[in-house]
């Protein structure tokens, strides 16, 4: 009856909120000399009422009738939609420095410390000396070589455990999770927590954090409903996600502190909080600098972990479905290593099915069907519309993927499309940019694929795979920053003698 009550509250304040505002014809779209194509709104909500919980799929639909290059009003803020590759080459490479700041929005700015990170860290100079850090510190060919060891033996542990499952059904969608989990631990904080109490705590803080940096909270968008986030404990979950995270955070940094003694070039094993603390130290107190040295090790986690069991899990999932190209691509992978039960680098940069394969996964299921939103700091025109400064802008790679004017058959699984294309994933292609392009592209490609490609290469090489129950799989995705399966993927495997 309480919670009747309450939602009878809310509906009756918004209804008589919003017929007040619709009364006073507050909304009005910003004017221009050549506006963008633009579907009918409503007063006060704009195009909010059009959206699903899967907005990517609602874009696809919508860009249909209005165009590559179509603007939404999410309650009172412009978002403008790019659905095509050549429109996304004009936001991330022809204008990409009008477009390469990020909206703030209050869960960002809570769980990572007011902009400290460089994944959405406002655009400026201290985003540009901590990117510079990522990349060059954190991040290179160099360093990511360097943390091959650790790959190698998570890799072989994800492998004993699925020998150990004796033929029966495994979650391989929670295995990915925990694989990616446990090797960034170790990478970035010394040391894997997935047993103990505190990093069981740590995963789940970490997936929320996905999820709440993901949510749309209509407070910000309308802001004279910003009530709804408090009522509907929307407020009270960040608070939480964010204080239990730099709990976690500060007592590895309080530790580390204590014995900062070694230099890197003396220590056997280097990770993340090590580099980082020594950049950091280098100016004088560290301390002044710990929120910046939390949230980039909460950038590391958030595109380490979530993205790259996503690719895992959908790669094993087209796999699964099509039973050719599961073959094909096992020849392959074993006719390579031969009798060798080591995967080198070597051996992969020879595997171009394996690379096919994830290259069609990344098309089909990014990881973020809808890249990480901008804004426009200047007023600018793209293709001779008006866009105006504090449009968000949002890319729908969803889309972009499944274009026919790019893709021969874009719903289908076909890795033999890139064996003889030199379409790449690093931001230059704009067909296929599931991690971004331009300033803001994701600087933690080679890491990632790092670890996707030796994790696949073994567990095809290693073992048959067969569905569970050999009925269709479902393939929906669910909401949510990153595109996860709505079902999680439980497949058998069978040890190759």
């Amino acid at each position: 009856m309480e919670e009747f009550q309450i939602k009878f509250f809310v509906l009756f304040i918004t209804s008589i909120s919003l017929l007040w505002f619709i009364s006073k014809r507050l909304f009005k779209p910003p004017g221009s000399k050549n506006p963008l194509p633009s579907p009918r709104s409503l007063p006060v909500l704009g195009n909010l009422h059009q959206l699903s919980l899967l907005p990517h799929r609602d874009f696809l639909v919508l860009s249909k009738k209005h165009g590559p290059l179509m603007l939404l009003h999410f309650g009172r803020v412009p978002v403008l939609v790019v659905s095509s590759a050549d429109a996304a080459s004009e936001i991330m490479k022809n204008h990409d420095l009008s477009f390469a700041d990020r909206p703030r929005y209050k869960a960002h700015k809570k769980i990572l410390y007011n902009g400290k990170d460089v994944v959405f860290a406002p655009y400026g100079e201290y985003w540009r000396q901590a990117k510079g850090h990522f990349v060059l510190k954190l991040l290179s060919n160099k360093r990511v070589q360097s943390f091959r060891p650790i790959r190698e033996e998570e890799t072989a542990l994800f492998v004993q455990k699925i020998r150990e499952s004796s033929g029966r059904a495994v979650n391989l969608s929670h295995m990915f999770f925990k694989f990616t989990y446990d090797g960034v631990c170790r990478s970035a904080l010394g040391r894997t927590y997935s047993e103990s109490d505190k990093g069981k705590e740590f995963l789940v803080l970490m997936m929320e954090m996905t999820e709440a940096l993901g949510a749309i909270s209509i407070g910000e968008f309308i802001p004279w409903l910003r009530w709804i986030d408090r009522i509907n404990g929307f407020d009270k979950k960040v608070e939480r996600i964010a204080s239990g995270l730099d709990g976690v955070l500060e007592s590895v940094i309080r530790e580390r502190l204590g014995n900062l003694v070694e230099s890197l070039e003396e220590k056997s094993e280097v990770d993340f909080v090590d580099i980082l603390l020594e950049i950091y130290s280098e100016g004088g107190d560290v301390s002044s600098n710990r929120d910046s040295i939390k949230a980039i090790i909460l950038d590391v986690f958030g595109a380490g972990t979530d993205t790259s069991a996503v690719v895992l899990e959908w790669t094993m999932s087209e796999l699964l479905r099509h039973p050719t190209a599961m073959r094909k691509l096992q020849e392959e992978v074993r006719g390579i290593i031969g009798q060798k039960q080591d995967i080198t680098d070597d051996d992969i940069d020879k595997m171009h099915y394996l690379k096919a394969v994830i290259k069609e996964s990344l098309r089909l299921h990014p990881p973020f069907p809808l890249l990480l939103p901008r804004v426009a700091t200047r007023d600018v025109k793209v293709k001779g519309y008006d866009v105006a400064a504090g449009t968000v802008v949002m890319v729908s790679f969803w889309a972009i993927g499944r274009d026919p004017e790019l893709w021969d058959e874009p719903d289908k699984f076909m890795p033999e499309r890139f064996l003889n294309s030199s379409i790449d994933f690093k931001g230059i292609d704009f067909e296929l940019i599931p991690f971004g392009a331009g300033r803001r592209g994701c600087p933690g490609i080679a890491y990632s694929m790092a670890v996707i490609e030796l994790l696949a290469a073994n567990i095809v090489a290693k073992f048959d795979w067969k569905l569970a129950d050999g009925k269709d799989l479902d393939m929906n995705e669910g909401p949510g920053i990153t595109s996860h399966r709505v079902v999680p993927l439980h497949a058998v495997a069978t040890e190759v003698a």
